[in-house]
């Protein structure tokens, strides 16, 4: 007999023997796809930067990749279905394994030499500072058309005389 998870509606029982070894020969761990693995993400923005978190349970600290570039962040990496022992028959097998790629669209306003990692219990901390050059407030005057024009007519009104004074030409 199978072992299943009860979610308290038995709908998904099935009604006789032979439907129940289609059920399980369909739906048997040998026919689950193991490259399948997405880990989890939570993305935040902070007044400083961004934080991306990803749990990466069972994932080897050697076997997760970094990249920037272009102004996208990609974390890659695999986690191993490692067999413990042998004669050993799932029933049930809901942790994912494989090799997993996310890619995250940053701003350009973003200092990818000062991006940071941190991975400690499972959990992957990147944090991406924001260029302060890029996000520091700057106040921009406005000038006019006739303000240009202005300063070059009295440039030109200006000219020396022989005796080295000013006149108006």
């Amino acid at each position: 007999m199978a072992l299943t998870r009860y979610n308290g509606m038995q709908e998904n029982m099935p009604n006789s023997f032979s439907s129940m070894l289609d059920r399980f020969f369909n739906e048997s761990v040998n026919s689950r796809n193991l490259t399948a693995f997405t880990p989890h993400v939570d993305a935040c923005e902070t007044e400083r930067g961004f934080e991306i978190e990803a749990a990466l349970p069972g994932v080897k600290k050697e076997d997760i990749t970094i990249d920037f570039q272009e102004g996208k962040l990609t974390i890659t990496g695999e986690r191993r279905l490692e067999k413990k022992e042998e004669g050993r028959r799932y029933h049930m097998l809901e942790t994912q394994y494989g090799s997993f790629s996310r890619t995250f669209y940053l701003p350009d306003n973003v200092n990818p030499d000062k991006i940071k990692a941190e991975f400690n219990d499972g959990i992957l901390l990147v944090s991406i500072p924001k260029d302060e050059h890029k996000t520091m407030k700057r106040q921009i005057t406005i000038s006019s058309q006739g303000e240009k024009e202005g300063k070059a007519d009295k440039k030109k009104e200006k000219t020396v005389a022989e005796n080295g004074e000013a006149q108006k030409a």
